[in-house]
């Protein structure tokens, strides 16, 4: 098995094994800062050629020699790129980060019964997905629009250079907003209310299995009978890949920006709290979380901005008067606010970066805090659930993970799995291919970690005393939220 995981900060790729164990130590990444055009906006071919040489990469190591039976890939949620009748990109690949269709989406608020999308669709109005980013296109861009022949995500874009196919996946598709979570199909009712022509969206196909067109056959001989067995959202794929996949087990994710996700069998919530989403891992798997647009990106920000070098940010809680709503980069969960900007409150003269660094890292995990509440009105993620936590700022991080468990008042328990998307791609490839019976049949390890002074296996656990005051920072975030943003 080929594994290709596509996220906005980078390209990686491993094989792997029938099992789902991985078989070569070091996988293929490469940083896709050449296909950045702006924040939030890609160039899709550059993206494409990313992919393409990560593949050299992985293929040049000893094992790549063999013949390989299955790609699996994994990439991120929400993007968008139109196309035309030649398969050419009309438009640059919108991501979730792309924030100029909010006002749209206010419109649309006016416009729908929200509540009523919200729980036929999973997705709340919001820049994010593809109702806003649509209407927002045929206004700004009316040439580009009416040359668009299909519109598609990146999934479908990189299949259609690699495969020549543009079938969408019931993953990718069921976070686009225009997607029926019950159907596992487009919305079709909701589509025509907003005027889009049925025949520029994808069709919906996970059975087909097509081979890489004749000329990448001929590049990657070891991949020459090779057939796609998956191509799913990275949200998914990094809760499976963490072992994350009953309503027992809330995957806690910070990378560039930050998710709390639950991913298990079944349908989606009957009501589905206004904090959260709800998408499909599969036909027969739900995802439902909440999502945050900064995490580690606002840390590297924050430290590069305030030249903070020093790793010691300080041990007491809640201990430098500031209030910070985390949202440099605008707000999905929990109030999918298009207003919200990022705020410093509380600064003083003596007031120091690390401060300011630790604040936020606070400020970021009471966002959590407020996703986890969410999660158990909707009846997943229960309050005894294990909490795994994942994403490369996290790893470098275990400060960060601490304050996470104090303020949750909750254990969290670190993954080992340095890159779980890619590792989640594999295993419901393997699944879908039948050479597992169920993705649930594959342990996940996890870590061993230590504090300072006590041995913990696995898990940071909470400090009830500092959780204790870290209740009184999220209270104060909570009014200064409702009296900036309502």
């Amino acid at each position: 098995m080929l594994s290709i995981d596509v996220g906005t900060s980078g390209v990686r790729a491993a094989l792997f094994d029938d099992r789902g164990v991985e078989k070569i130590s070091t996988q293929a990444r490469r940083r896709s800062d050449g296909a950045l055009l702006d924040l939030g906006e890609f160039d899709p071919d550059a993206l494409v050629n990313e992919v393409i040489t990560t593949i050299d990469e992985v293929l040049a190591s000893p094992l790549g020699a063999a013949p390989i039976d299955f790609i699996a890939i994994s990439t991120f949620w929400h993007s968008l790129v139109g196309v035309d009748t030649r398969g050419y990109a009309t438009t640059p690949l919108l991501s979730w980060a792309d924030t100029r269709a909010a006002e749209i989406a206010k419109k649309l608020r006016a416009s729908f019964d929200e509540a009523e999308i919200h729980a036929r669709t999973g997705c709340r109005f919001h820049a994010s997905y593809w109702p806003a980013k649509l209407r927002w296109l045929r206004s700004e861009w009316p040439e580009r629009f009416a040359a668009t022949a299909k519109w598609l995500g990146f999934g479908e874009y990189l299949c259609l250079r690699l495969f020549g196919e543009t079938a969408a996946g019931v993953s990718l598709a069921s976070a686009t907003g225009l997607f029926n979570q019950r159907a596992c199909d487009w919305d079709w009712d909701f589509i025509r209310a907003l005027e889009i022509s049925p025949d520029t969206l994808p069709t919906i196909d996970d059975t087909n299995r097509p081979k890489l067109l004749e000329g990448f056959g001929r590049r990657w001989p070891a991949l020459a009978e090779a057939r796609l067995a998956v191509v799913a959202g990275d949200g998914a794929t990094n809760n499976i890949g963490a072992g994350c996949t009953t309503k027992n087990d809330v995957a806690l994710m910070i990378g560039t920006s930050g998710a709390m996700r639950v991913v298990f069998k079944g349908d989606p919530p009957e009501k589905l709290a206004p904090a959260l989403w709800s998408y499909r891992a599969t036909r027969t798997r739900v995802a439902v979380g909440g999502a945050l647009s900064d995490g580690g990106g606002l840390i590297q920000w924050l430290r590069a901005s305030l030249n903070v070098e020093t790793t010691d940010l300080g041990s007491e809680p809640d201990a430098h008067g500031l209030t910070i709503l985390p949202f440099w980069s605008g707000e999905r969960s929990t109030g999918w606010s298009p207003e919200a900007r990022g705020v410093i409150f509380g600064l003083r003269q003596e007031t120091q970066p690390a401060e300011i660094v630790r604040a936020t890292l606070e400020a970021i995990a009471y966002r959590f805090a407020s996703i986890a509440r969410a999660l158990e009105i909707t009846a997943v993620g229960a309050p005894g659930a294990r909490i795994v936590a994942t994403g490369n700022a996290l790893r470098s991080s275990r400060a960060w993970i601490q304050i996470i468990a104090d303020v949750l008042g909750r254990p969290v328990t670190l993954g080992t799995t340095a890159e779980a998307s890619i590792r989640g791609a594999a295993l419901l490839a393997l699944e879908a291919v039948g050479k597992i019976a169920a993705i649930e049949d594959v342990s996940v390890p996890t870590a061993e970690v230590f504090q300072p002074g006590v041995f913990q296996p696995d898990v940071f656990q909470p400090d009830m005393a500092r959780h204790a005051r870290y209740r009184e920072g999220l209270a104060r975030q909570e009014e200064l939220y409702a009296r900036l943003f309502g």
